[in-house]
């Protein structure tokens, strides 16, 4: 079987825990706030807060941004349902809008048209590792006074017109074990404006900076120090390992002839979390990789704003027309050349 994603774990990853273990040292401690330096490295120095998830990254960075009930918060809904959750734990209501079907990112014309008087921010998803527009997306915001907040989950590395992405407003990182790198669960708050990094580090650990003195109601949403130990080895290696998923999209977008390739705007540089195709023949596809044995998944086959949870009646016919035609098929970086080549065969021999 060539699977659909795999993390990559090597000895140093097992000796790093291994270190934490003797240390005596497991919950939040140095390991956190190196891991929080290191990456701030790749942030351009902005501030970094590590939390327990990605979805606590995004929940934590939209309260500490001050989003509220009452609020609305713009998102695109072909993307995971924990972008939603996390505006819905805020007590704020997310407001669905369609992405363009190009890059599967929010289109900035549907944010602009579903703007209210209750419109307090617009969160844009980097998804499958592709920058969203951010030019008009920064423009929106400014000129309209709203929040810019960056669901940054799938896109370590990824940038726009060479600025990476989760420097354009505050945004939310997520290390799951698929990810381009994993801390084995956690994610990561990134911001360049104090009050909400302060903010964020009161929530994450029950509302306090200094022990018992607690100032605000927070969260128990802490990374331990065995995850940031695992993370700053994996993100030693990022770069490494972005390069190598790059060169095998490449190689995948240069052969495939029965599908159509994922595109990659000029403006972006693609990380490819994700490498996705799209055919009206979807369905039959994954059947027939699946009788291959090559990995494969679709994400996501239902819009946020038709599951049960959510349950609006909208039209949003890019997100309906990706939702019934991507597919992911592998991209990792331990795929062998052999492996590409299989896959590249199977997907030309499909008519």
């Amino acid at each position: 079987m060539i699977s659909l994603s795999k993390p990559v774990i090597s000895e140093e990853e097992k000796q790093a825990v291994m270190r934490v273990l003797d240390s005596g040292m497991i919950a939040q401690g140095p390991e956190v706030a190196a891991f929080e330096d290191e990456f701030s490295l790749f942030m351009e120095g902005h501030h970094c807060i590590a939390v327990n998830s990605g979805t606590s990254a995004l929940h934590l960075g939209l309260l500490a941004s001050g989003i509220e009930c009452g609020d609305e918060v713009i998102i695109p809904s072909f993307t995971f349902a924990a972008t939603a959750n996390a505006v819905a734990l805020c007590g704020a209501t997310p407001v669905f809008v369609d992405i363009d079907i190009e890059t599967f990112t929010m289109d900035p014309k549907a944010a602009e048209a579903a703007i209210t008087e209750n419109t307090s921010a617009i969160m844009p998803v980097h998804l499958y590792g592709h920058p969203s527009n951010m030019d008009p997306l920064t423009e929106i915001c400014s000129r309209k006074g709203l929040t810019l907040l960056e669901d940054a989950a799938q896109a370590h590395l990824a940038t726009y017109k060479s600025q990476p992405v989760g420097t354009f407003g505050t945004a939310a990182f997520s290390f799951y074990p698929t990810k381009n790198m994993t801390s084995g669960e956690g994610g990561m708050i990134v911001t360049s404006d104090d009050e909400i990094a302060r903010k964020a580090k009161l929530l994450r650990n029950q509302g306090m900076e200094i022990r018992y003195q607690n100032e605000v109601v927070g969260f128990n949403n802490r990374m331990t120090d065995i995850h940031a130990a695992i993370g700053r080895v994996q993100l030693k290696k990022l770069r490494e390992r972005t390069t190598k998923r790059q060169k095998n999209a490449k190689f995948l977008s240069e052969n495939l002839s029965t599908v159509t390739v994922p595109t990659a705007s000029s403006d972006a540089e693609h990380v490819y979390h994700q490498y996705t195709i799209t055919t009206d023949r979807r369905d039959d596809l994954s059947e027939y990789l699946n009788q291959a044995e090559i990995g494969n998944g679709v994400y996501y086959p239902i819009p946020v704003h038709e599951l049960p949870s959510f349950g609006k009646q909208i039209d949003l016919p890019n997100t309906k027309a990706a939702a019934q035609q991507a597919l992911s098929i592998p991209v990792h970086p331990l795929l062998t050349q052999d492996e590409l080549d299989t896959i590249v065969e199977v997907i030309n021999s499909w008519r």
